[in-house]
Order: structure tokens, then C-alpha cells, then sequence
């Protein structure tokens, strides 16, 4: 006996409802863009995380730096001649007063060290920025149109490079007064340099590709082309470098403020502090002088270089390092 349309409806209907009852439907696959790969292999990176949080908590402290110093109680730039030294002269060392103890004058090194996270942040990420833009704009136009203006670009590039770091910082400095424009136009002069050599290198193994024949054949112009189908492939090596180039940055200004090149006093930078604990030996009687301005520098760069190591696994999935997390 044959089961007609309707008895077999019903088998069907009880088949999907039993299916149901069983569990929920499997969920549909979807596609993930790379940046989506990118995010969840350096989600796996406890490392790299761990550098991001720490570098998150570094940029809070100077955003709110004067409400941090409020909650503290003392002024970076006050000096506490009666309490923050002792009836000898010399600095008070950490207590509950003075979390990180005071420098040759009283005033409170923790202050000063929440103060200083702001200049060396500001430097490094203002002077990358500006080493990328530039960098990035003069390696996209020596690598895309070659011939004499790569020849004359890159020439000129070789010549920044020969100029010596801390003679030409000095240079600068002896014409005009030290300052934080100074210290980034220094940083910037130099940085942008290595930026325009790998944004040139790329461009050059992709500008003969077939989409960008493509473009060229349908009359893109080439403004047009070194936007929407150049630049997308140096967003991965050009962002790696970034995150490498601020920590060099930071620790460019602390060289030049530990020698006395960079922010003018009172103003404060952790390389400032370590130049003025150097003089006269004061770091043999407050050990705290270095100790923790030296800690916050260590720990900012080491963060920042441990984050762009993640990062560039997270962009380059066939890296040693990559496969074998």
C-alpha cells in the first residue's frame, strides 16, 4: 500500500520536527576578511595582548595624567624643600608620602614620571606619524613612476641617511632653543627614511601586476591606482614598522633629553630625569631617580616591540614564529 502526498508530507514534518527537538541547525559558514584573521590569530598572542594592555594603560595614564597627579597630592613641579628632602639636603626615598620618592629639589618623582609618559608618548607617536606620511608619500612615487624620479628620490634618500644623528641634533639645537618641536623634527628628519625604501620595494613588486594592468587599460588615473590598489598593500608592512618605529622613537628622545637636547626644564621627560639623577653622582644617593623613570622607559619600549612582533605574525600567517604558536 503506497503512501499518498499527504501521509508523505507528514512523515517529512515529523522527521523535522524530531531534527528540532534533537538540537539546533548547524551554523551557516561565513567568509572572514584577512583583517578578521588577522584579529583572531593576535587574539591568540597572550603576549602581544598582554603588550597591548599594558601599552592601552600607558596612554590612559597620560591622558589623565593631571587627575592622576591630583589623587596623588603633589605637583610635578612644586618643590617640597621641608618634607621631600631630609635636614641634609638629600631626596626622601619611596613611602607612603611620596609614592616614588623625591628628586635633588623635593619635588615628587612620581609626578614627574606620570608627567614625563606624556612628552615621550606625544614624541613617538606624533613623530612616527609624520615619518609615515611622508616616508610613505615619497617611497609610493619613486616606486610607481621609476626611472630618473626614482633615480633622484632615492639619491636624496641616501643623502638623509648620511647625515649623522646626534651631530645633526646638536646642529639644530645650537640655532634654535631646545624643544619638543625640535626633538620631533630630529625624529622625523631621520624616520621617515626607512619608511620610504620599504614603501618603494613594495610598490615595485606590485605596480606590474595584472589588476593594476587592468586599471591602467580602463583609464584609472594614477592617483587613483597608488589609492585604491597600491596603498591596501602596504598597509600590513608599513603598520609592523609603526609599531617598531615609536618605541625608537621614545627612546631617540630620551638620548637627546638625557643629553640635554630635548625639553627645557621643569618641564619633564623620563630621559630628563635620567640625565638629571646622572649629574653629580645623585643617583648613588637616590637610587629611585633612575630606578623608575629608567622602569617606565624599559617597559614602554619593550611593550611596544613585543606587540608589533605579534602583530607581524598576525598580518603574516606563513612566518616561523606564526606556525609554530
Amino acid at each position: 500500500m503506497s503512501i499518498g502526498p499527504s501521509a508523505e508530507t507528514a512523515a517529512m514534518e515529523v522527521e523535522i520536527e524530531a531534527g528540532m527537538a534533537a538540537g539546533p541547525f548547524p551554523k551557516r559558514i561565513e567568509g572572514r576578511t584577512p583583517m578578521q584573521l588577522a584579529w583572531a590569530r593576535l587574539r591568540r598572542d597572550r603576549v602581544a595582548m598582554l603588550s597591548l594592555v599594558i601599552i592601552a594603560l600607558l596612554v590612559l595614564t597620560a591622558i589623565f595624567a593631571p587627575v592622576i597627579v591630583h589623587v596623588s597630592g603633589h605637583d610635578p613641579f612644586y618643590q617640597n624643600r621641608d618634607t621631600g628632602l631630609s635636614p641634609a639636603g638629600i631626596p626622601v626615598g619611596p613611602g607612603t608620602r611620596f609614592w616614588f620618592g623625591t628628586d635633588e629639589l623635593g619635588r615628587d618623582i612620581f609626578a614627574r614620571v606620570v608627567y614625563g609618559a606624556r612628552i615621550s608618548l606625544l614624541v613617538g607617536v606624533v613623530a612616527t606619524g609624520l615619518s609615515v606620511i611622508i616616508g610613505l608619500t615619497i617611497g609610493v612615487i619613486a616606486g610607481y613612476y621609476g626611472g630618473k624620479v626614482d633615480l633622484v628620490l632615492s639619491r636624496f634618500i641616501d643623502i638623509i641617511l648620511g647625515f649623522p644623528f646626534l651631530i645633526t641634533a646638536i646642529a639644530l639645537v645650537s640655532v634654535f632653543q631646545p624643544s619638543v618641536l625640535i626633538i620631533i623634527g630630529v625624529l622625523v628628519f631621520f624616520g621617515w627614511t626607512t619608511i620610504a625604501r620599504i614603501a618603494r620595494g613594495q610598490v615595485l613588486s606590485v605596480k606590474e601586476k595584472e589588476y593594476m594592468e587592468a586599471a591602467r587599460s580602463l583609464g584609472a588615473s594614477d592617483l587613483r591606482i597608488m589609492r585604491v590598489d597600491v596603498l591596501p598593500n602596504l598597509l600590513a608592512p608599513i603598520t609592523v614598522y609603526a609599531t617598531l618605529l615609536i618605541p625608537a622613537n621614545i627612546v631617540g628622545e630620551a638620548t637627546l633629553s638625557f643629553l640635554g637636547l630635548g625639553v627645557i626644564p621643569p618641564a619633564s621627560s623620563w630621559g630628563q630625569m635620567l640625565g638629571a639623577a646622572s649629574e653629580g653622582g645623585l643617583y648613588k644617593l637616590a637610587w629611585w631617580y633612575v630606578l623608575f623613570p629608567g622602569l617606565f622607559l624599559f617597559l614602554t619600549t619593550l611593550s611596544f616591540n613585543l606587540f608589533g612582533d605579534g602583530l607581524r605574525d598576525a598580518l603574516d600567517p606563513g612566518s616561523d614564529r606564526a606556525m609554530a604558536k
